[in-house]
């Protein structure tokens, strides 16, 4: 199946059409210098070494795959994973990343959430999987957080493609009389032996599985955070979108404290 996307322009080497002839390697050369003279006045602030002509033919195509942003050039059949920069040092890549997650966030019902957290927090969607280390790993930074008075309110959709048991965990958790608590003790490797099944349960897992599927998620832990897709448990990030949420509550704290 063919990937789809947006074309972006740059320079290429066009194969010789009937009727004209393949350019000589004088010819090449002054394309060469001309395409490195137009580099180097277009980025000024960096220096480049070894310049010369890249394997890749034809135009080139994004597209979005696991939630990232792929470039794949069909005449030459490269695939390419990178970072596209503008003359003004905009990251393009960056910008039609953040543009697919908020098309796939409006396929998200918050309310079909398992939520965990204070409802008054910052609010993060999270696709996670009980068997995860990384999910689990995650789990702990919240917590940790928590206890610094850094809550967040979580939503939780449970992805149960990757791990075997998975997705009878999770349908133990939603299943559970107290799910927050059956959700730590999950991820906190205290799942009973004998697990419970409902209905209602099996159903959301199945809810949740085509959700995943919709939304693109193909590894765990996902998150979405003000309307951001991070892949994977990415410290930083999430540290950097506490100190986001945090700094006006701080603000006020030491507005009222100063009265």
């Amino acid at each position: 199946m063919p990937l789809q996307g947006t074309a972006a322009q740059g320079v290429q080497a066009q194969k010789p059409q009937r009727g004209e002839t393949a350019e000589t390697p004088n010819d090449l050369g002054a394309v060469a210098a001309e395409a490195q003279a137009k580099l180097q006045q277009t980025f000024t602030n960096l220096r480049f070494e070894d310049f010369g002509p890249a394997p890749i033919e034809g135009p080139i195509y994004q597209a979005i795959a696991g939630g990232k942003i792929i470039y794949f050039a069909p005449q030459s059949e490269h695939l390419l994973f990178a970072t596209v920069y503008d003359r003004n040092g905009v990251n393009l890549t960056a910008l039609a990343q953040e543009q697919g997650a908020a098309r796939r966030l409006k396929a998200i019902d918050p309310a079909r959430a398992l939520a965990i957290g204070p409802a008054d927090a910052p609010t993060v969607i999270e696709f996670t999987d009980p068997d995860c280390p990384y999910c689990q790993a995650l789990d702990r930074f919240w917590k940790a957080k928590a206890a610094e008075g850094k809550p967040v309110r979580r939503l939780i959709f449970f992805v149960s493609s990757i791990h075997p048991t998975a997705a009878a965990k999770a349908e133990h958790i939603l299943c559970s009389p107290d799910r927050e608590a059956a959700f730590q003790a999950a991820y906190s490797g205290q799942t009973p032996p004998l697990l419970r099944q409902c209905a209602a349960g099996r159903d959301k897992v199945a809810d949740d599985a085509e959700l995943v599927a919709k939304v693109g998620v193909s590894g765990t832990p996902t998150l979405i955070a003000d309307g951001k897709l991070i892949s994977g448990f990415q410290q930083a990030e999430l540290e950097a979108f506490l100190d986001r949420h945090a700094k006006p509550a701080l603000t006020k704290a030491a507005s009222e404290a100063r009265r």
